[in-house]
């Protein structure tokens, strides 16, 4: 693993573009077509082949966390001091809006806005937790089985989720409060980011019993490739 001032700036690129990824590709899809879902589907895709090729390059640099929730639940495994998941969850936040901005400016839209896209209701917030819940075990299993792989486990994952969750699937606080500051197709309102975010943490915590229960004693060899979410060093899994 790199120094810390490396391992926030892998996060705070990797979320950028993340982030970059999902609001300019709906702004895009909304230019192009009026199908609701042909636009969907063109956000999909974007969203899923990025985060191939940003936990692909960027996770020996830092783990490819891009997600507070994956920092949180690393914490909690003592895979990460809480000093650093914090930081890493500031530094994820603050790129991710950052991300909008940048989506913006190359659209030639305000570079800030506040989003008026209704996203509430109980359905909505089930869909975050199970969402997150999937994400999370995919990472923790993935990097037990499979751990070469893991970036492309997680962009199936998530190009799946966007179609069975009724909430799209954002499952990532910092990806959330970055699409609060946009009025386009990816946005939510503030209003809603509570609900979203709570489900989010709820389902990571879940996906963390699961995974404890489910994998423990597990004697599978790990090379030394990072997953989306994990520290970067070979090991045998406990």
């Amino acid at each position: 693993m790199a120094d810390l001032p490396r391992r926030l700036a892998a996060e705070a690129i990797g979320t950028m573009l993340l982030v970059v990824t999902v609001v300019g590709s709906g702004i895009m899809a909304e230019r192009l077509t009026g199908d609701a879902a042909l636009m969907l589907l063109a956000n999909t895709l974007a969203t899923a082949a990025i985060l191939v090729v940003l936990i692909t390059i960027l996770g020996p640099v830092s783990g490819a966390h891009f997600n507070p929730s994956v920092s949180l639940v690393l914490a909690m495994r003592r895979r990460m001091s809480w000093r650093d998941a914090c930081l890493y969850g500031v530094a994820q936040i603050a790129a991710g809006v950052f991300g909008t901005m940048l989506a913006h400016a190359m659209f030639a839209l305000p570079w800030l806005q506040t989003s008026l896209k209704a996203r509430s209701g109980d359905g909505q917030y089930l869909s975050e937790g199970v969402a997150t819940f999937g994400l999370l075990l995919t990472v923790m299993a993935g990097r037990r089985v499979a751990s070469a792989s893991v970036g492309w486990l997680v962009g199936l994952y998530m190009a799946a989720a966007y179609w069975f969750t009724a909430s799209t699937s954002f499952a990532n606080p910092a990806v959330s409060i970055a699409r609060a500051f946009t009025n386009t197709f990816a946005g939510i309102r503030p209003a809603d980011l509570g609900g979203f975010i709570a489900a989010q943490v709820v389902g990571a915590l879940a996906a963390l019993a699961l995974a404890q229960w489910l994998l423990e004693g597990r004697r599978i060899a790990v090379p030394a490739v990072p997953e989306a979410g994990a520290a970067s060093r070979p090991q045998t899994n406990p």
